[in-house]
């Protein structure tokens, strides 16, 4: 079932959104892209006559409740945003009265999920000394009782809609178990996930040639899978950031004081070699910016990726580098970006990670798809206000790496069966 299929007149429907923002000391919200991004789905709903109960989590709380975490926080600005007084609910699964008393039109905000363990499914208050029987048995309980939170949510509505795609990695009780308490003509996708999965689609299965991905972050562990997925993809992979000076220690480099995982030197030789076998353009940088400190204002020098100075520490990109990494940019037709080239946070160290924002905006304006994902890709692309330069920004970091990983995601699984 499709949400535009779907008749939502007189129907309640509940609806899983990633209204997990950020929020300043006093509460207030300092970014609501991820509210303004479920906005369509929620106002179809109502505009065709349905009533809404929105749920949602926020933060990692461990006690039930924890006000810090408390969704309370952003009814106003829900509310705001949806264009009608959205009513709420302190305690989601004593929501049973205020679900059943929703007129079309009306809408209802749960209170943050995680306050229950049974939302992720993970036992809490286990001692440290807990034996494997006692951990055994308390994750069959929690398993149980995750199935009995489930129904009880789905218990509020006719239809389910999960529109937060990024927890559409985790199997939860919201996002995936919930899903089992609906025949398929009841459950569905909002319109934000239908962009995603056809986002993630554009890159993985309806590739225009040539493609170039650009895999940043500090370490190469944590991108293994995306990399080697990739690697069967990809004209072009440029790996840079933190994970380039385990590439040049991997290959005999100088590289100083710069972070590297001394463990992963074989697998960095190994995903060389596997380029190569592939006939992809692996990108690596040559030279970097080095500084004598990690701060801003510290002492930088241009050298070589693999020659750095005792003391010294690769965190920006050099203009050599710079050059390539457009190269393999510009001519690209599908571009995949997740992760900055250098520490894009300090303005000094920034100038690689515009340079690749440049190349990509150049690029989708002759043609090209263009997906930006990944937290802090998504706020290097934001800092540098060239959001709109792009063809699509994901909102899930997680569950778009799985994605691009090759990996099911229970969240969308849960809703094609």
């Amino acid at each position: 079932m499709t949400i535009d299929n779907f008749k939502f007149a007189g129907k309640k429907a509940i609806v899983r959104v990633d209204f997990n923002v950020p929020l300043d000391e006093n509460g207030k919200i300092t970014d609501d892209t991820r509210i303004r991004g479920a906005l369509p789905t929620l106002k179809k709903i109502l505009a065709d006559g349905g009533s809404l109960i929105i749920m949602s989590h926020m933060g990692k709380p461990k006690k039930n409740p924890d006000m810090k975490f408390s969704l309370s926080q952003i009814v106003d600005a829900v509310s705001e945003k949806l264009g009608v007084k959205v009513q709420f609910a302190p305690d989601c699964m004593k929501a049973d009265d205020a679900a059943k008393a929703l007129k079309p039109g009306e809408a209802l905000l749960l209170e943050n999920l995680r306050f229950y363990a049974e939302e992720e499914g993970k036992p809490r208050g286990l001692a440290d000394d807990a034996s494997d029987e006692e951990k055994t048995a308390a994750k069959k309980d929690i398993k149980a009782k995750q199935q009995e939170f489930a129904k009880h949510l789905a218990s509020y509505a006719d239809c389910y809609v999960n529109d937060a795609f990024g927890t559409a990695h985790r199997a939860h009780a919201s996002t995936a178990v919930i899903a089992d308490s609906f025949d398929k003509d009841h459950k569905m996708l909002g319109y934000l996930m239908e962009k995603e999965v056809k986002a993630v689609n554009s890159i993985l299965s309806d590739i225009k040639r040539p493609f170039t991905a650009i895999m940043g972050g500090s370490k190469v562990s944590t991108k293994i899978g995306i990399i080697e997925n990739l690697l069967g993809k990809v004209d072009n992979l440029i790996l840079c950031g933190g994970m380039t000076y385990t590439f040049a220690k991997a290959q005999g480099g100088k590289i100083g004081k710069s972070i590297c995982e001394d463990d992963k030197l074989d697998i960095a030789l190994d995903i060389i070699k596997k380029a190569k076998e592939q006939n992809v353009n692996l990108v690596l940088g040559t030279d970097c910016v080095a500084a004598d400190d990690f701060k801003n204002d510290a002492n930088t020098q241009i050298c070589s990726s693999n020659d750095i100075p005792d003391g010294w520490e690769g965190l920006d990109i050099g203009p050599e580098t710079e050059k390539a990494f457009a190269a393999a940019i510009e001519n690209a037709k599908t571009i995949l970006w997740n992760g900055p080239a250098g520490v894009f946070e300090m303005d000094n160290f920034a100038k690689g990670s515009k340079a690749i924002a440049d190349a990509i905006a150049k690029a989708t304006a002759n043609g090209a798809f263009s997906l930006i994902g990944g937290g802090d890709s998504v706020a290097c692309i934001n800092k540098f206000g060239m959001a709109d330069q792009v063809s699509y920004i994901s909102t899930g970091g997680g569950a778009l790496l799985e994605a691009i990983e090759g990996k099911v995601l229970p969240g969308i699984a849960a809703i094609e069966k």
